[in-house]
């Protein structure tokens, strides 16, 4: 299985502060930063998009953006998000009819791929040839959209059922994750962690981010055992 990443959600940051607050993640241990695009259209909020991404990039060095696509048409905004210093683009697969197309042009400017499931989405909607074509599967543990939602334990057997399919993809789940519900996660399968409020909000960010981590190490640990 994959090893442990944990990527904090910087829709709980103080975004008056956005570079310092990626940076204060990064030296407690984070290796990415999650980043929530959304546009209005496939989900009813507005966050951020290419422009404060480019800011964050040239002012985080060496920054790995997690970017999680919450747009109506992700075809269209690969090239922007690339230019902006993204490392990994992640769609919705109920965004797109065409999501192999989509990988392999988000391929084409050197960032990983990702896919996302929302809620109600069945894991089988990431096909065998979607899921191979991809770098990352994401499972949404709440529906997108907003910060700060209570975890759907009911989305993590879909967790499960795609470890099963894909051993050696990187499959994170985001939403309503932190040290009570990161176990349940860790355990499916998940082996990288979103996490939002539980981290920006903790007094001690860098504990929470090793608290998490330890989750997936411990769970990887006892499914090797098995």
């Amino acid at each position: 299985m994959p090893r442990a990443i944990i990527s904090p959600s910087v829709l709980a940051s103080d975004f008056g502060n956005l570079t310092a607050e990626c940076k204060r993640m990064i030296k407690g241990g984070a290796e990415w930063l999650h980043m929530d695009v959304m546009d209005g259209h496939f989900v009813p909020n507005i966050t951020m998009g290419a422009p404060i991404l480019s800011c964050v990039s040239k002012g985080v060095p060496g920054i790995f953006m997690d970017c999680h696509m919450m747009v109506a048409q992700p075809e269209k905004w690969v090239d922007d998000i690339a230019d902006a210093g993204g490392a990994l683009y992640c769609f919705h697969i109920e965004a797109t009819s065409d999501a192999v197309s989509l990988i392999n042009a988000i391929h084409k400017r050197n960032m990983k791929a990702g896919v996302a499931i929302s809620p109600d989405t069945p894991s089988t909607a990431i096909t065998d040839v979607i899921g191979e074509a991809a770098d990352m599967l994401l499972v949404m543990t709440v529906y997108p959209g907003r910060g700060g939602q209570k975890f759907i334990e009911r989305c993590v057997p879909k967790v499960a059922e795609l470890r099963a399919r894909f051993p050696n993809k990187d499959i994170e789940v985001d939403g309503g994750v932190g040290p009570k519900t990161v176990d349940l996660c860790a355990e499916a399968g998940s082996n990288v962690i979103v996490a939002g409020t539980a981290i920006f909000n903790a007094a001690n960010a860098e504990e929470v981010i090793a608290t998490l981590k330890a989750s997936v190490n411990g769970a990887q640990a006892k499914i090797k055992q098995a």
